[in-house]
């Protein structure tokens, strides 16, 4: 299994990077928290992601999509980790995007798949109602109502689910679990900015008796699980890569810094103490970046095991990720503490990735069940 990426795929990476520091470096980050924007998003980006084709990446090209995979998902991810970009590109481009892609019907791809793909529309995955990645704990549920359903529960950190122009919704049938589309001016929803301590975006939806129609389910009526469980793990793996991308960025700031940091006549990155910690990181972030590749490598490849080695990823690239953030922080010394450097913003960051989708607890956890444990 190759764990490189292919002439396509770095040429997808080069145009990604180029993009994102032209109209989106760290400063975009900065201008949307300090001016108390009230979408924390710019929809003006979101389609000039849509115009670049980066939107829809894993959607397919009938429905105004690039077509391509899971490894080309992770490169955009890792791209967006390094600047720390506010986006809607997990939340609608790889979560929803997959859910419809793998169980929407033939109206409700053709709804909103292009609208995606062209970066005109976010929709939005609410699955978790905790402080913990839980899906196996929804109480949301969903009972049937003349012809369709009626919802009740809450959602907590949806993914730009303040700007979402649709909600797909986990909530538990009769016999299982079921992916319902939702319109979030329904009556009964109500929705709640969450400002996330990295200044991303995620909200608080609340489901009081929400009325939706039979041809509302995506997939079919308690076969949610598997859509659900098919898109988190893509949705884990990217961000997994964007961990990746977050903590390489802060080790390349860092090595910049002991370049030209000088301390008692000399530069400290010529301190051998200094220069173990950093071939130490250096090795770490190669590992984590070969574990997200295999876990991408395997969605693509279909394999059975995938959702383990997806897991493995995550927890992997977190460690890791906070690893380099806390180093880029004690090499910077006090000034690392300051909003004036960056590598507070990473830190930022990486805290909230971790705990997005699962953090490392959750996956060493699931890796040990499916193993007996």
């Amino acid at each position: 299994m190759p764990l490189i990426l292919t002439e396509e795929q770095t040429m997808l990476k080069e145009a990604a990077d180029g993009f994102l520091n032209e109209h989106a470096p760290l400063a975009h980050l900065r201008k949307l928290r300090d001016s108390k924007d009230a979408d924390g998003v710019s929809r003006d980006l979101w389609r000039a992601f849509g115009e670049m084709g980066f939107a829809g990446v894993i959607i397919p090209e009938e429905h105004g999509g690039s077509g391509l995979g899971a490894v080309e998902a992770g490169v955009m991810a890792e791209a967006l980790g390094r600047t720390l970009t506010p986006s809607p590109f997990l939340g609608s481009g790889v979560l929803s995007a997959k859910v419809l892609v793998d169980g929407g019907s033939a109206e409700q791809q053709a709804a909103w798949l292009p609208r995606i793909a062209s970066g005109e529309a976010v929709v939005s995955l609410a699955v978790d109602e905790g402080a913990k990645h839980a899906p196996s704990r929804i109480a949301t549920v969903a009972e049937r109502s003349g012809n369709g359903f009626k919802l009740n529960g809450a959602k907590g950190f949806v993914l730009d689910g303040h700007v979402a122009d649709a909600l797909i919704v986990a909530a538990l049938t009769e016999n299982g679990l079921s992916l319902f589309l939702v319109d979030p001016k329904t009556a009964g929803v109500g929705i709640e900015r969450t400002v996330m301590v990295d200044a991303h975006n995620a909200a608080r939806v609340t489901l009081t008796d929400v009325e939706v129609d039979a041809d509302a389910v995506i997939g079919s009526v308690d076969g949610g699980e598997p859509l659900l469980e098919g898109a988190l793990n893509l949705g884990r793996a990217c961000a997994a890569a964007s961990l990746n991308g977050a903590g390489d960025q802060a080790f390349q700031t860092t090595m910049a810094y002991l370049r030209t940091r000088k301390q008692f006549g000399k530069l400290i990155g010529e301190f051998q103490a200094l220069q173990h910690r950093s071939a130490h990181l250096f090795s770490e972030i190669e590992i984590a970046r070969a574990a997200v590749m295999g876990a991408l490598t395997a969605l693509d490849a279909g394999r059975p095991d995938a959702g383990l080695i997806v897991s493995v990823a995550k927890a992997k690239a977190g460690r890791v990720a906070e690893l380099a953030v806390q180093e880029a922080v004690q090499m910077h010394g006090g000034v690392g503490m300051t909003d004036e450097y960056d590598v507070g913003l990473f830190m930022k960051r990486v805290r909230v990735l971790n705990e997005l989708l699962g953090d490392a607890g959750f996956h060493q956890e699931r890796m040990a069940r499916a193993q007996g444990f």
